[in-house]
């Protein structure tokens, strides 16, 4: 796979405008509030594992709409306050089999793992959690469900879960609300994004190949799905292309980014054709934070740095913890 993208020198000063609507903050402030009034308290319940040496646990907390999101809790079997790495998952990704992600909490961190509402299907060992939402018209998969208004659009709902499992962290009994980092690779890295910018418990974000960032560039040019679902929306609905971007601005990791006042940790990769680089770049350069530092790898495609980034991550996280 050759470079997908623009040479890493204008890569690194590309900071492309984006519409950032006026109501932005206003928006996610009302969601925020109407779900958060409807939430219950989260529930931790012993997993069926044969792992013993660590603690897991199956996650139930309230989401978008009070609506109930699964995950799993993951934790080292000591007493005391820990900090907490909050995960969140890649396109068509559910939580999975309890116990198939060790490490965090192999190094000393509670882990919790977010379900994707709907998601689960399409990789890995399925999801638990229904999304209990109907849509208007729109393309196989998720990127335009609900796409033609801010109020219906998917990731409104995926975002919403994300912060209020924030909260739902910050009161558990293992963890320290000091010290919660939000992660996740490709949508995982867009939803940390959102999550880190519309939370301030989160002190620290780590989103690697971020998906979801500078819409317009990404549907325009990127040759691999899920991009291309909304350009197939778009082929059959010729006249809403501005509408459908007005409505995208509001969940751009761009418009996050600008909000983003904790140390950020990207991940790149220059081959990708899934996330272009120049839109992990939008975000990363956009980014409010002075503490900012991005890892490139210039060979690889999609899967970015694998453990070798974890490790990085790792390191990275125990300076600011």
């Amino acid at each position: 796979m050759p470079l997908t993208d623009l040479p890493l020198a204008d890569l690194r000063a590309y900071r492309p405008e984006i519409a950032d609507p006026a109501d932005f903050d206003a928006f996610w402030r009302d969601t925020l509030a109407a779900s958060r009034g409807l939430a219950a308290a989260p529930a931790l319940s012993p997993a069926s594992t044969p792992i013993g040496e660590l603690i897991v646990e199956d996650l139930e907390f309230s989401g978008f709409g009070g609506e109930r999101v699964r995950g799993w809790v993951t934790r080292p079997r000591r007493e005391g306050r820990l900090p907490v790495v909050v995960e969140y998952l890649g396109y068509g990704g559910g939580r999975g089999i309890p116990g198939e992600r060790l490490q965090w909490a192999a190094s000393g961190y509670a882990h919790v793992l977010m379900d994707t509402r709907g998601q689960g299907a399409g990789w890995g060992s399925g999801g638990a959690t229904p999304d209990p939402h109907g849509s208007d018209g729109a393309t196989p998969g998720f990127m335009t469900r609900g796409i033609a208004r801010p109020e219906d659009y998917y990731y409104r709902r995926v975002f919403t879960d994300a912060v209020l499992l924030v909260d739902a962290v910050q009161g558990f009994a293992f963890a320290d609300p000091a010290r919660i980092a939000v992660t996740g690779g490709s949508q995982g890295g867009g939803i940390s994004l959102a999550a880190a910018a519309l939370h301030p418990g989160v002190a620290a974000v780590m989103p690697d190949v971020p998906f979801l960032c500078d819409f317009r560039r990404s549907v325009l040019l990127t040759p691999e799905h899920p991009f291309r679902e909304i350009e197939r929306y778009l082929s059959v609905h010729r006249d809403r292309v501005e509408q459908v971007f007005q409505t995208l601005s509001y969940f751009d990791g761009v418009n996050f980014a600008r909000r983003i006042l904790q140390p950020a940790l990207f991940s790149v990769g220059l081959m990708d054709d899934i996330v272009l680089p120049s839109s992990v770049f939008a975000a990363y350069n956009h980014l409010a934070t002075d503490d900012a530092t991005i890892e490139v790898y210039e060979f690889n495609g999609h899967e970015g740095g694998g453990f070798a980034q974890w490790l990085r991550q790792t390191a990275w996280l125990a300076e600011r913890f």
